[in-house]
């Protein structure tokens, strides 16, 4: 690829920042290890070195089963306490710090003016956009938005997209980063609040919230309503691929005109509803009646396991297409 004049080659990149590593940022701290490089990580709270410890030595079997890279290894990180200290010499930086807004905005500004002019900097964030993020940065132009999901060390999508005064370059660079580090990468044109991913999510966890509200569905209904329905589908095929295959031979074509009549049926309630007490207790009851026995540790094991063999599955599938 053909990197722009100032920006450092993918392929020449040795050492990460990660600032923030709870668990969406441990969670990419894993993965940067996993990929050979070295992290430079800093976190505010006091048990952070150990906290980030435990949750890379939890994915770091997952890891392993899906492939190492050369040199790859968890010991490859080091935690500072002072984020100038931190950023030193690293050549991206991913910043994973929580969803408020004030600070991640004072907390952007002090990357930008801790890294060199050419390190691109990225947000993980799941719902702010860059332009409001950006504001008190000096230098804006190189601040990009990388959304994972999680867990970040298993889950390959990534969202990239600017804000108002991002280079066009920058967010190429960042997109080109990401696919160089074996992520698949979604490069928004323009910033869209939610990003895509989150907005089909959103409209998809308030449907199941009302359901439940009303009495319609318990929280093992919607889950497994969910995994041994099109959950099964869209690994493969996405939502809009799946209405195409159920036109039959006419296709997407087919399935709208049949069935485009039923899209103004009264079923959708988009509006969020109220979180009430009685509605936050249903839902909790609920999700500890479908764990069981299985704690979180259980869960996240179980999780997992089942995703690097899903994942798995599908490669072979793209490779007989080959």
């Amino acid at each position: 690829m053909t990197q722009p004049p100032g920006r450092p080659d993918p392929a020449g990149i040795t050492t990460i920042g990660c600032v923030g590593i709870g668990t969406i940022g441990g969670g990419w701290a894993a993965y940067f290890l996993a990929r050979g490089y070295d992290v430079r990580a800093w976190d505010p709270s006091p048990d952070a070195a150990d906290r980030v410890a435990r949750l890379i030595d939890a994915a770091w079997p997952a890891l392993t089963e899906l492939g190492l890279a050369e040199g790859a290894s968890p010991g490859r990180i080091s935690v500072y306490a002072d984020l100038e200290e931190a950023l030193d010499g690293v050549g991206f930086v991913q910043e994973s710090a929580p969803e408020v807004l004030p600070m991640k905005q004072e907390l952007l500004a002090r990357i930008d003016a801790a890294t060199a002019p050419e390190t691109i900097i990225a947000s993980s964030t799941s719902g702010y956009s860059m332009t409001e993020m950006a504001v008190a940065a000096a230098r804006p132009e190189r601040l990009v938005v990388g959304h994972p999901f999680n867990p970040p060390y298993l889950i390959p999508l990534v969202e990239v997209v600017g804000g108002e005064r991002t280079a066009p370059e920058a967010v190429q660079w960042a997109a080109d980063w990401y696919e160089h580090i074996g992520k698949s990468v979604i490069t928004m044109d323009q910033e869209v609040p939610g990003f895509i991913a989150n907005r089909l999510q959103e409209a998809l966890w308030r449907e199941a919230l009302h359901m439940i509200e009303n009495g319609e569905a318990t929280v093992e209904q919607i889950d497994r309503s969910i995994t041994d329905g099109p959950g099964l589908r869209w690994p493969v095929h996405g939502p809009m691929l799946t209405f195409h295959l159920a036109g039959g031979e006419g296709g997407m074509a087919h399935m709208l005109d049949h069935f485009g009549p039923s899209l103004k049926s009264p079923w959708t309630r988009l509006e969020a509803p109220e979180l009430t007490s009685q509605l936050r207790d249903s839902v909790v009851a609920g999700c500890d009646s479908e764990a069981g026995s299985r704690s979180v540790a259980d869960l996240v094991a179980e999780r997992d396991s089942a995703i690097i063999a899903i994942r798995k599955a599908i490669e072979q599938l793209r490779q007989g297409r080959r």
